[in-house]
């Protein structure tokens, strides 16, 4: 089984990735990052605040919701996140009542041809279990316009588990959507080294932004940024 590390040092442009990990100290974790490749991709910042944290444009450029969206939510006994706007609309369906499951179903793929960018989102239970559930819509390999929609439930993760999804594989010119999920493991001790482990591994030419969440506590969620940011 890969380390989180070398999976991620191996795909130099991964896109958009989500993580839910347990640290070797015991500490569940959620993890997103942002990598681009575009200079509208790299103006981009996290933000917290008010239960959730949203990818921000830097300087004055207009909203692009394929950009710009809530990455993280946390309400009403659920954690959402993932990397764009299905965000927000999951978590509005899980507090009309809706299962996981039921809640990413309608999920569909972003229209950027012709890459057709999957959209990845991970659920998380705040009650005793704490089970995940990860969902990705992504574009057919054959004719198909319609989305596959994936989804996993993930269930007593032991110290140093992890599962991983990235949006692409890519050495950086040549993009492919990635695997549809990653079993990993983490050397981290906590949170903060989930941080360094995930950041030090993304490459620094298309690296972005990254934040580290426990369940519960999002407004306390460690936000990294490249030194150019302008946050």
């Amino acid at each position: 089984m890969d380390l989180v590390h070398e999976a991620l040092t191996g795909n130099r442009y991964p896109g958009r990735g989500v993580l839910w990990a347990r640290t070797l100290g015991g500490a569940l974790c959620g993890a997103y990052f942002l990598t681009g490749r575009s200079a509208a991709s790299k103006a981009r910042v996290l933000r917290g605040g008010d239960g959730e944290v949203i990818v921000a444009p830097t300087g004055e450029s207009a909203h692009d919701p394929l950009r710009h969206y809530v990455a993280a939510r946390e309400l009403g006994g659920w954690l959402v996140f993932g990397n764009g706007e299905q965000v927000a609309v999951v978590s509005d369906l899980l507090q009309e009542g809706r299962t996981p499951t039921e809640a990413m179903a309608g999920l569909e793929y972003e229209p950027d041809p012709p890459i057709f960018t999957p959209r990845i989102t991970v659920v998380a239970d705040l009650g005793v279990g704490q089970d995940a559930w990860f969902g990705a819509a992504r574009r057919s390999t054959g004719g198909r316009t319609s989305a596959n929609v994936l989804t996993l439930a993930v269930r007593d993760l032991g110290p140093g588990d992890a599962v991983l999804m990235t949006t692409y594989r890519s050495d950086g010119h040549q993009v492919a959507t990635g695997e549809p999920f990653l079993e990993a493991r983490t050397g981290a001790a906590d949170p903060a080294e989930l941080l360094e482990e995930v950041w030090g591994a993304l490459t620094p030419e298309f690296r972005v932004a990254m934040a580290v969440f426990e369940p519960g506590r999002l407004s306390d969620a460690a936000i990294r940024h490249e030194a150019t940011a302008r946050v």
